[in-house]
């Protein structure tokens, strides 16, 4: 395996471990806010709560790890993207910033405010939206190089059926990804009550989330048709993740297995998020990048590579701990009192 492949392989992985963790991050707190709204808050409150106080501070290092990484290992994405990503990368700075915020006086204040809150929740939709941009202008058309200086097409983006498509899909598979974990989650805390709600908001997420999946799939056969003819090369990794789908919501349908069901929700993402990467190759940003001309030198390369793999093998341990210290151990899951020690 080539450099080139090995790296873009490396931050895809990083890229779709945000994915996951952010998603449910994300999807919580507007479940949060919502079940204030709906007057559920009693119901399912402390479950979230009980997810995200350990997690929250963790979410964000895969992004880092992402953006340091895109910028290492392809330098002129900072050149094509500074331009692109200045609005809806400064919003998402933005948000995720008063995300921080809530955590914070949630954490520390004495009770908490509605208007905090609202801003929580819309923040969970609101941040995946903007950072689902990237993957839109990826496909090109909303980038030129007029007379040596890059222009972002603003108005054509907004006004592209495919740009919303990526929103939609984005904030859709948020919801979803976030409603599974719930689910399982409440399931081993024991809680039926907070069970049913989610359950709830997992079965009816389901639908939208396929339906917006292969709106996107229709909008890439106009916006990028070499991607499209990619992605048909690849069908068995789509075909593979709609029937992980198929399997995790029958599954919650049929009130069984809840572990199962998610694991198969991460499985149905990554055959689709991999699949969609796999068939960009080798664009980063078309046709402007690529991963072969657009690469960074061997030894950068190299140096590049084994320190994210290092971060990996910290990483994932350590998510690993974490979940075993705090989110799924029985006394912390139900609520009952602190961790268990060793």
């Amino acid at each position: 395996m080539t450099y080139e492949l090995l790296g873009i392989m490396v931050l895809w992985t990083f890229l779709y471990g945000y994915l996951i963790v952010a998603s449910v991050d994300f999807g919580a707190g507007f479940f949060s806010y919502y079940s204030v709204l709906t007057g559920q808050k009693n119901k399912i409150h402390k479950i979230i709560q009980r997810y995200l106080s350990p997690v929250w501070e963790v979410t964000n290092v895969f992004l880092i790890f992402f953006v340091v990484g895109i910028v290492g290992f392809f330098p002129e994405t900072a050149y094509y993207y500074g331009t692109a990503l200045l609005i809806p990368g400064s919003v998402a700075i933005i948000l995720l910033a008063i995300r921080g915020s809530y955590y914070a006086f949630s954490t520390y204040g004495s009770k908490e405010n509605r208007g905090y809150m609202l801003l929580y929740g819309a923040t969970g939709l609101l941040i995946p939206a903007s950072l689902s941009t990237v993957l839109t202008i990826s496909e090109g058309g909303y980038i030129e190089e007029r007379n040596s200086q890059v222009l972002f097409l603003w108005n054509r983006l907004l006004a592209s059926p495919y740009s919303w498509s990526v929103v939609l899909l984005a904030v859709v598979s948020v919801l979803y990804i976030s409603a599974m974990f719930l689910t399982y989650y409440a399931a081993r805390a024991k809680d039926e009550t907070a069970l049913e709600v989610v359950r709830g908001y997992a079965l009816f997420w389901s639908a939208p989330t396929i339906l917006s999946s292969f709106l996107v799939f229709l909008g890439i056969r106009t916006q990028n048709p070499q991607h499209f003819l990619g992605m048909l090369e690849l069908y068995w990794m789509f075909a593979a993740s709609f029937l992980c789908f198929l399997v995790a919501v029958y599954c919650v349908w049929k009130r069984r297995r809840y572990g199962t069901a998610f694991l198969f929700v991460m499985l149905q993402f990554a055959f689709a998020f991999y699949g969609y990467g796999a068939a960009h190759l080798p664009y980063v940003l078309y046709p402007y990048i690529n991963i072969y001309e657009g690469f960074t030198n061997e030894t950068m390369a190299g140096a590049l590579i084994a320190a994210f793999i290092a971060g990996l093998f910290v990483l994932i341990p350590s998510l690993w701990l974490l979940m075993r210290l705090f989110l799924f151990d029985a006394n912390y899951v139900q609520g009952t009192g602190a961790p268990k020690k060793g």
